[in-house]
């Protein structure tokens, strides 16, 4: 076990969280390619079962989007 170096909570693992990994990723992207994303998923179908990677993006977008509200 050992602490997250980007959440710097707990991990079960010897290695960062993988929902943790992928939200730095998309993090330090590209921001066109993040402001299309949202063109390019169909969330009409079960969002039970998005992808880590899917989470990931959504939580990101969301928070951006709420930084550009506020300012």
């Amino acid at each position: 076990m050992k602490i997250c170096n980007i959440c710097h909570k707990i991990s079960a693992t010897d290695q960062d969280h993988l929902d943790c990994i992928q939200k730095r990723n998309i993090e330090l992207s590209d921001e066109d390619f993040k402001n299309n994303i949202p063109e390019r998923l169909n969330l009409s179908k079960n969002t039970q079962d998005l992808g880590v990677e899917v989470r990931a993006i959504l939580e990101h977008l969301t928070k951006t989007k709420d930084e550009q509200d506020k300012s």
